[in-house]
């Protein structure tokens, strides 16, 4: 049994077409069955996931996903599975699982989540890494690749934000001023909650959701189509709560006042500056992103020196796992990975 989308987000219930849709996701029998490989370091609930199948000298790549979406994203099913692949190419992959934040991480700040968590996962590897951020995962990784270089060998950025206000400013600064409305859930719980983060990035397009609802309800339910669309709805229903405190850095610092965009965001203190990365990069902005606009993503690629800009035609998911994913990004990566 799949997990409703949230009803918040879906207008129309009496449209036939998309109570259809919902019921055929309900009773889809796909269900993710992969087992974790071993973890090399966890704290709390986060696990650094060793993918490898222990080659000597095998390139250790760290795979950092965002804050809010469960990392397995980068290892849905056993043919959509961008670590293990790499792992069959000569590549030890490693996946940062950020897991469900207890009583400590709740208290967590950018910072306790950068230059504590992530950096001590960077240092339990035992040589330096490449660090692959995905998403939100693309700032927590330049930040870290900036502070500890002497860990880093290179650094690769998916689908990354950096100027929030470049695509569209008024929709920005709309999800920032919400903060208000859940500072009480943010006192109570320690946390910006699952739900409340689904209704958020349900805003811009709120009638998105009911269009993929209906459009799947008229696929071919035993088809790769329809398989691979409830793989990535089970993810997508699958969040993770934000730390009360992050929720206000990034909904305040990124969204409302744009830190990155206008060179203000600091960690630890420090600017963070994309201009002082000298090691190699790799930054992909995926040209069909509705999530993170090409936008919002490029200015970062041109302020990193000498950084390999890659710009396939795919959307934000789809780039990582979908089905033209391999082309997408997954070869692009790994001849960049070999050109190291």
């Amino acid at each position: 049994m799949h997990l409703s989308p949230p009803s918040s987000s879906l207008p129309g219930w009496a449209d036939p077409a998309l109570v259809a849709g919902i019921a055929a996701y309900r009773r889809h029998p796909w269900q993710r069955s992969l087992p974790d490989p071993p973890a090399i370091w966890a704290k709390g609930d986060m696990r650094l996931l060793d993918y490898g199948l222990g080659g000597a000298g095998a390139l250790p790549v760290l795979f950092v996903p965002s804050l809010v979406n469960r990392a397995y994203v980068l290892d849905l099913a056993p043919e959509g599975s961008l670590v293990r692949w790499l792992a069959t190419q000569g590549i030890r992959p490693l996946l940062m699982d950020w897991g469900w934040p207890g009583e400590a991480e709740r208290r967590f700040t950018l910072t306790d989540v950068i230059a504590g968590r992530l950096e001590q996962a960077m240092a339990a590897v035992g040589a330096p890494v490449v660090l692959a951020g995905y998403c939100m995962g693309g700032l927590l990784t330049l930040a870290a690749a900036l502070r500890r270089p002497d860990l880093v060998h290179g650094l690769a950025l998916l689908a990354t934000p950096w100027d929030f206000h470049a695509a569209n400013a008024h929709e920005a600064l709309r999800l920032a001023a919400m903060l208000p409305v859940f500072e009480p859930l943010l006192a109570a719980t320690g946390t910006l909650p699952v739900d409340s983060l689904q209704a958020l990035f349900a805003m811009p397009t709120p009638g998105a959701i009911a269009a993929k609802f209906r459009a799947f309800g008229r696929m071919d339910q035993e088809g790769a189509a329809a398989r691979d669309f409830v793989a990535l709805e089970d993810w997508l229903n699958d969040g993770v709560p934000l730390a009360a405190p992050v929720a206000l850095e990034t909904l305040a610092g990124w969204y409302g006042a744009n830190t990155p965009g206008c060179g203000e965001w600091r960690m630890a203190g420090d600017l963070v500056e994309p201009g002082r990365l000298a090691m190699p990069a790799f930054v992909a902005v995926p040209a069909r992103d509705r999530i993170v606009p090409p936008e919002s993503a490029l200015p970062l690629a041109r302020l990193i020196p000498g950084a390999v800009l890659h710009q396939p035609a795919a959307g934000h998911i789809g780039m990582v796992a979908g089905p033209r994913a391999r082309d997408a990004l997954w070869h692009p990566l790994l001849d960049w990975l070999r050109g190291l």
